[in-house]
This record gives C-alpha cells, sequence and structure tokens, in this order.
C-alpha cells in the first residue's frame, strides 16, 4: 500500500475514534484533550491530502469504512 494513502487512512481512523469519544460522557479536561486532538488530526488529514501525489484538486478515495 503507497505510504500516503496509508497516513490517509490513519488520520481518518484517528478522526473517526476521536469523534466517536465526544460521543461519551467525558469530563471536562477530557473533553478539552479530545477536542485538541481531532482539530490536529483533521488538520494534519488536511495537510496529508494536500500533499497527496494527486494534489490538492484531485480527491484521494479512501475505503467506505473510513470517509
Amino acid at each position: 500500500m503507497d505510504e500516503s494513502i496509508a497516513r490517509l487512512q490513519a488520520h481518518q481512523r484517528n478522526v473517526t475514534r476521536y469523534e466517536e469519544l465526544l460521543k461519551s460522557k467525558l469530563n471536562e479536561v477530557e473533553l478539552r484533550f479530545v477536542q485538541q486532538r481531532l482539530s490536529e488530526e483533521r488538520f494534519a488529514l488536511a495537510v496529508a491530502r494536500f500533499m497527496s501525489p494527486s494534489g490538492p484538486s484531485e480527491e484521494i478515495q479512501l475505503p467506505d469504512a473510513l470517509q
């Protein structure tokens, strides 16, 4: 598997995991931590998509479970 695809998939899995955590009962400290990590992962995903070999104009297709 191409390294850039693997990186995109890893960031997308992390985004999904943090979004699911936000649905759970978290205290204020945990909530801030998860929100920060989610923001960082979304940014990393956007950068990885921008830097992908196909360029920012072409969307890389991730497996359905990761979109």
